[in-house]
């Protein structure tokens, strides 16, 4: 049998029909215990066909502990491998499912109303604003702090570097302050930007929760 064309149904328990009707083909299921080590090394029994053992031979036991018979593999290596892909996917499917579930519920635990999100939001926002307009009221300083450097440095237009070193340090300390200031109101106005996108991408998933909940 080729499970290569197979595709992931959605559950594990389509992908053990898929492995009961590998050994459906093999012919009528024998009774007895049958027995393996699978490919970790482990010793297996069981009252039907072992799953885990499906790419090697199993035996199968009488009561007395005797062989009464010898299945070999159902499935190549290639097509186990396919197998066990499907199982994993599905696995990872389930658990995206149950994270994505977990999710939802602290977000509307923590978010019960637009309201305390609204609020929520306003106050992520306020504390970036009292943050922009501390830097901004640094910046109005630095700016009429080089207005003063600028009327001292006028008395050597013609020739700067004539100007004494303590005020050219001045210049290019306040310069520097100024790009710095700048750079850092910038990166807050940016972080701004990215609460607000959060807040509406919760607000949107929100939205559809609310409603669920209130039907």
């Amino acid at each position: 049998m080729v499970l290569k064309n197979w595709k992931p149904l959605g559950c594990l328990l389509l992908a053990w029909g898929v492995v009961s009707a590998a050994w459906a083909q093999t012919g009528p299921v024998i009774s007895g215990v049958y027995t393996c080590v699978d490919a970790r090394g482990r010793k297996l029994t069981s009252d039907r066909p072992i799953p885990e053992c499906t790419d090697r031979e199993q035996k199968v036991l009488n009561p007395s502990g005797t062989v009464k018979a010898k299945v070999g593999p159902t499935l190549t290596a290639q097509e186990k491998a396919e197998q066990d892909q499907l199982i994993k996917r599905e696995a990872e499917e389930r658990g995206r499912q149950a994270e994505e579930k977990r999710r939802d519920r602290a977000l509307l635990t923590r978010y019960p109303s637009k309201q305390v999100h609204d609020k929520e939001r306003q106050e992520a926002i306020g504390g970036i604003n009292v943050v922009i307009q501390a830097a901004a009221q640094r910046l109005t300083e630095l700016i009429n702090q080089r207005k003063g450097i600028d009327e001292e440095m006028e008395f050597y237009k013609k020739d700067p570097s004539k100007a004494p070193a303590y005020l050219r340090r001045q210049l290019e300390e306040n310069i520097q302050s100024q790009s710095v200031q700048i750079r850092f109101i910038n990166e807050q106005k940016a972080e701004v930007e990215r609460v607000n996108v959060r807040f509406d991408e919760e607000l949107g998933r929100l939205r559809q929760l609310w409603t669920t909940v209130s039907r």
